[in-house]
């Protein structure tokens, strides 16, 4: 089924979606004050983003801190066969995984971005070696131990309002 276009965006969507991206947990009521809605209209807009997927989903950022001691590591891996069938096992290898916060598949010498999150050096080198080092289609990686994080988010930048038509078609 091929995707359908994004809904046309008025001055308030292209407001709404970047407040609900910074903190989705806001009340109707306060999203409402924030672009000049009511809180039922604002819910009618959340329905409708989320009708054409522009809302994916919606999660619970946790901080990792208050969870006690976590490692995470960037790993850069390429693979030895490339064929669809081997980006697809390693690609579901990585989806089925917890641990997995992030993977990307890139252009350029490696083949992929994978982001990890452990409860321990020897956990994160356990996790290492179990999804890349017994993959025989793994011809190399790297590890990139994170010592402090700068900025993390998923916020996206968002497309300008489109203009409104003229009621005489131009």
């Amino acid at each position: 089924m091929p995707e359908s276009p994004p809904p046309r965006l008025d001055e308030i969507d292209a407001l709404l979606p970047d407040l609900l991206q910074h903190d989705a947990g806001r009340t109707l009521h306060d999203l409402g004050e924030q672009v000049g809605l009511s809180p039922s209209a604002v819910q009618r807009r959340i329905a409708r983003y989320r009708e054409h997927g522009l809302i994916a989903r919606q999660v619970a950022v946790l901080d990792p801190h208050r969870f006690g001691p976590t490692v995470l590591a960037t790993v850069l891996v390429t693979l030895v066969r490339e064929s669809f069938e081997h980006h697809r096992a390693f690609s579901e290898r990585m989806r089925s995984e917890p641990q997995v916060q992030q993977c990307y598949r890139v252009a350029g010498p490696w083949d992929y971005v994978v982001v990890l999150a452990a409860r321990s050096m020897r956990d994160c080198g356990r996790l290492g070696d179990r999804l890349l080092k017994a993959d025989d289609n793994v011809q190399r990686y790297e590890t990139l131990v994170v010592f402090d994080t700068v900025k993390s988010g998923l916020t996206l930048p968002l497309p300008a309002p489109q203009p409104a038509r003229s009621r005489d078609g131009c």
